[in-house]
C-alpha cells in the first residue's frame, strides 16, 4: 500500500499503516465504510463483497485503535458480528500498539432488538453494550440485561447518540469506530458526532444497494476535507474530516 496524499517515498508496511490510521488524543469517533464506484455499500446484502486484501488491513488497524465499535442491529446481525478476542488478527495488533487486547462492541438498537442467543450476548470476551431508547420493551431491556449487556437508555422515543456517546466517554470508551450501516451513519452525521470518515473505493460497480448514508438525506449536508489517501490494486483508501453546519 502507498500513500498518495500525503506521498510516501515507500510502500507502507504494517507500522506504517498503523501510524497512517492513529487517532488523535481525547475523544473522536471515526466511521469505516467500503463503497463501490457506484456509491453501493454491499454486495448481496453485505460489504464483503466489496472488500479487499488492502480492505482487510484498513479494517483490521482500524479496530485496533478503537476502544469500541459502534455497529447497528441491523448490521451486526447481517454481517454475523462477534466479539473481538484477544487471539484474533485484530487481537495481536492491539498487543502490537500496546492497546488493551480485546474492545467492546456496542449494538444499536432503538427497539433493544439484540437476541438473547446472539453471539454478543453468549460469548462476550468484554461486556457488549445495547444502546437504546425510552420506547423500547422494557422486558427485553431487562433480560439483556440479566444475560450481562450493559443496556443504556438514551433518548426518550428515538435513541439519542450525542448522550449514548457521553455515557461511553464516562467508562472511558473514547475512540469510537462506528462501522455503520446507512441508517446509524446518517443518524451520526446529523447529529454531528462524527468526526472522520474512512472511505475503501472499490474500483467495481455493484449496483442495487444504497450508498453510505442510505436512501434518505440530510437537512443539513456535512463538508469533508481529504486528509489522506493511499492506493493499493487500483483500491483507494481515503480518510476525510467532516464537519457540519
Amino acid at each position: 500500500m502507498r500513500g498518495l496524499l500525503p506521498p510516501t517515498e515507500s510502500w507502507l508496511d504494517d507500522q506504517g499503516l498503523a501510524e497512517a490510521y492513529r487517532p488523535p488524543a481525547g475523544r473522536h469517533v471515526r466511521a469505516n465504510f467500503v463503497a463501490a464506484l457506484d456509491g453501493a455499500t454491499s454486495v448481496d446484502g453485505k460489504s464483503a463483497g466489496l472488500g479487499s486484501d488492502g480492505d482487510k488491513r484498513v479494517f483490521r488497524v482500524l479496530r485496533a485503535w478503537a476502544d469500541v465499535v459502534l455497529v447497528g442491529h441491523g448490521t451486526s446481525s447481517a454481517e454475523g458480528y462477534k466479539p473481538l478476542t484477544a487471539d484474533s488478527p485484530v487481537g495481536r495488533i492491539r498487543a502490537e500498539l500496546g492497546r488493551p487486547p480485546t474492545a467492546p462492541v456496542v449494538v444499536v438498537s432503538k427497539r433493544a432488538s439484540l437476541a438473547l442467543d446472539d453471539p454478543l450476548v453468549t460469548d462476550p470476551v468484554s461486556p457488549t453494550y445495547l444502546v437504546t431508547c425510552g420506547s423500547a420493551d422494557v422486558g427485553r431491556r431487562e433480560e439483556l440485561a440479566a444475560a450481562g449487556v450493559r443496556v443504556l437508555v438514551c433518548g426518550d422515543d428515538d435513541v439519542d447518540l450525542p448522550a449514548a456517546l457521553d455515557r461511553l466517554a464516562q467508562d472511558g470508551l473514547e475512540h469510537v469506530l462506528c462501522e455503520g450501516g446507512p441508517s446509524l451513519f446518517r443518524a451520526a452525521v446529523a447529529a454531528g458526532v462524527v468526526d472522520e470518515l474512512c472511505l475503501t473505493i472499490a474500483p467495481v460497480l455493484a449496483g442495487g444497494a444504497p450508498g453510505v448514508l442510505g436512501d434518505a438525506g440530510l437537512d443539513d449536508p456535512a463538508s469533508a476535507q481529504l486528509v489522506q489517501l493511499l492506493e493499493e490494486d487500483g483500491v483507494l483508501f481515503s480518510r476525510y474530516r467532516l464537519s457540519t453546519g
